[in-house]
């Protein structure tokens, strides 16, 4: 992708930025990013000239102005914590849903080429059909999960009504550098490394047996320039399509970390999912594979990152 002119809404957080600094030597990228979660030193260069970084709140701003002359969105700005969702189901709504009907609204009347929408294996709940495809009916556990099967909806009703293309990306465990293990959405990952990083006993909850499939956040970036490029309107899976149990991860990152630490075990927590795996076939549709050997090295490389920060 070269030339286009490309708006990344929560361009500073975890994805966000790592998709802007991706496309930024060969495009004009535009961010908005109320910094809630992001934040502007994870920008390889905020003054990049082919940077237009505004801070500010998509549910607030004149998206008419942002969407103008754009070729392609890159939609990830979201409340993307379950348990604040749960904590203020209203304001999950305003930010997650409200605010996307606003931007393909606007992407529509300023004839957008394409949207790109970040989503989430969280709408499949605890759906046991595994491993899980897309045709898959939602079952939400929380107002969070819930906002992104109607936004999903709501990009297709956009396409079907206007004809805004669109893919919806359901992420499902995403890691890799820049994550921020402080976030209540932060991944496992982080906070085992964190924690051995520091010496200190790294936390389990439940018996350590559920099930999470894995993708490296540069495999995120690809599917996110895929989709864009691809001739696709629909919903795909990104994730390695392999299972792999929080105990086993931790006696990955403990021993490539050299640690003889063991882990503390906690109460399994409420709403928590216990098995969680991909059906990757439809990411074919987008032209994205995803070479799911690579994850020792793609985890050595996040704790190295983790190293500099610690």
């Amino acid at each position: 992708m070269k030339n286009k002119n490309i708006l990344i809404t929560g361009g500073a957080g975890f994805i966000g930025s790592h998709i802007a600094n991706e496309l930024m030597e060969s495009n004009n990228i535009t961010i908005i990013d109320n910094l809630s979660t992001g934040n502007i030193k994870n920008l390889k260069s905020k003054d990049h000239d082919n940077l237009n970084f505004i801070e500010g709140d998509i549910c607030n701003f004149n998206l008419d102005d942002l969407t103008c002359d754009i070729d392609y969105i890159f939609h990830l700005a979201a409340m993307a914590s379950v348990p604040l969702s749960i904590e203020r189901p209203e304001e999950c709504n305003e930010i997650n849903l409200n605010a996307t009907v606003k931007l393909l609204k606007s992407a529509a009347d300023n004839d957008v080429e394409k949207i790109v929408f970040s989503s989430s294996s969280a709408v499949y709940g605890e759906n046991k059909n595994m491993p899980l495809k897309e045709t898959e009916p939602p079952m939400p556990k929380s107002p969070y999960a819930s906002s992104k099967a109607s936004c999903e909806l709501y990009l297709k009703s956009f396409y079907e009504s206007y004809g805004l293309k669109y893919t919806a990306l359901r992420y499902f465990n995403v890691f890799g550098p820049k994550q921020d293990k402080n976030s209540q959405y932060s991944s496992v990952i982080p906070n085992f490394i964190s924690a051995l990083l520091e010496g200190k006993q790294a936390e389990i909850y439940g018996d350590g047996e559920q099930t999470r499939d894995f993708v490296y956040v540069g495999d995120i970036v690809k599917a996110n320039i895929a989709a864009s490029e691809a001739d696709y309107n629909g919903i795909i899976n990104v994730a390695s399509g392999k299972k792999l149990s929080v105990n086993r991860l931790y006696e990955i990152v403990k021993d490539t970390l050299g640690s003889d630490l063991e882990p503390k075990y906690l109460p399994e927590r409420p709403r928590d999912i216990k098995h969680s795996l991909a059906d990757i076939s439809n990411m074919e549709k987008i032209n994205l594979k995803i070479d799911s050997d690579n994850f020792e090295s793609q985890l050595i490389e996040t704790i190295n990152w983790f190293k500099t920060i610690l």
